[in-house]
C-alpha cells in the first residue's frame, strides 16, 4: 500500500521546517498529529432511538470504521435524561486512517462548507490539540444527501504531541489546514 500523501508531505516538508523554526535538536522532537476524534452528541435518542442508529451510519460511513456509543453520565431532569442512556457516538482514528480522514477533511470536506472562509484559530485548548465545530454531516462527500434524515453537527478533535498551540498552529497550517486569515 503506497504511504498517504498527508504523511509523506509530513515527513519530508513539514518536520524539518518546525526543526527550523522552533530550533529542536532532533526531528523527533517536532510535533505531530497523535489521534483523531469525531464526536457527534444525538440530544434526540432519548426520544428516538432511531436517530441514534443513523448518527453511527452517518459517522461509520464518514470515518471508515465503527464508531463507540456514548452513554450519560448523569441524570439530568430537565433534559429528560437517565444515568446510562445512549445519547451519542464517537470514533477515535489513529494511523493511516487518521491521514486519510485529515486529507479529506481539509481538501474536500471543508472547502464544501458555505460562506467557508477558514477555520478559527482560536479553537487550542492550550496543549496543542484543536478542536473543530462541523455543523452538518453533508458536507462529506460519502454521504447521500437524500438518505439523510435529520442534518447533525459534529466535533472534530485534532490531537497533537505539541507542548503550545504556537507549535500546534505552526503544524496544522503547514498541512493545509485552512485557517482565517
Amino acid at each position: 500500500m503506497a504511504e498517504n500523501r498527508v504523511k509523506t508531505y509530513y515527513k519530508n516538508e513539514v518536520v524539518p521546517a518546525l526543526v527550523k523554526k522552533f530550533g529542536y535538536t532532533t526531528p523527533m522532537q517536532a510535533p505531530k498529529i497523535v489521534k483523531i476524534v469525531i464526536n457527534m452528541g444525538v440530544g434526540d435518542a432519548t426520544q428516538n432511538a432511531k436517530a441514534l442508529e443513523d448518527a453511527v451510519n452517518d459517522l461509520t460511513i464518514i470515518a471508515g470504521q465503527k464508531p463507540v456509543v456514548t452513554k450519560a453520565k448523569k441524570s439530568i431532569a430537565t433534559f429528560k435524561l437517565r444515568e446510562g442512556q445512549a445519547i451519542g457516538c464517537k470514533v477515535t482514528l489513529r494511523g493511516e486512517r487518521m491521514y486519510e480522514f485529515y486529507d479529506k477533511l481539509v481538501s474536500i470536506s471543508l472547502p464544501r462548507v458555505r460562506d467557508f472562509r477558514g477555520v478559527s484559530k482560536n479553537a487550542f485548548d492550550g496543549h496543542g490539540n484543536y478542536t473543530l465545530g462541523v455543523k452538518e454531516q453533508l458536507i462529506y462527500p460519502e454521504i447521500d444527501y437524500d438518505k439523510v434524515a435529520k442534518v447533525r453537527g459534529m466535533d472534530v478533535v485534532i490531537v497533537t504531541t505539541a507542548n503550545t498551540d504556537e507549535e500546534a498552529y505552526a503544524l496544522l497550517e503547514m498541512l493545509g489546514m485552512p485557517f482565517k486569515k
